[in-house]
């Protein structure tokens, strides 16, 4: 069911359109060098508004208060208009029964586009399973 929603949002929920604003932000950041942690940031939730559904954000435990201080200024200069990309884009979908699961695919990535540093990306079912140690 994953792949089949994955497919039809890439093409009807917006998918394809998210992940061109994300590549420019992150073109945007690298060119800037400074910002170049800000790039690989935005890759990262490019490649999640691609193909959300079935992975999920979740918080790196080594994340400190850098990360919190630079999403700030992420936050200033590329997240409102992700984050509001992903408002409109949601809204839109909603206002049909067909794209609903998309519009709440998009609020879900909303608080991805305001805080993404110190996050990553991964897969529901690595939630499921319980923490093994390294061998």
């Amino acid at each position: 069911m994953r792949v089949i929603l994955n497919l039809l949002w890439l093409f009807f929920g917006g998918g394809i359109v998210l992940g061109i604003a994300y590549g420019i932000a992150a073109l945007v950041c690298f060119v800037l060098i400074v910002t170049i942690p800000f790039g690989v940031a935005s890759l990262r939730l490019a490649y999640y508004s691609l193909w959300p559904f079935g992975r999920t954000l979740v918080a790196k435990p080594g994340a400190g208060i850098g990360s919190g201080l630079a999403n700030i200024l992420w936050v200033l200069l590329a997240g409102w208009w992700l984050a509001l990309t992903h408002i409109v884009t949601g809204v839109t979908l909603c206002l049909t029964v067909i794209g609903i699961p998309f519009g709440l695919a998009n609020f879900k990535l909303v608080p991805a586009a305001f805080w993404p540093l110190g996050r990553e990306v991964v897969d529901v079912a690595d939630l499921r399973r319980p923490n093994l140690a390294p061998a």
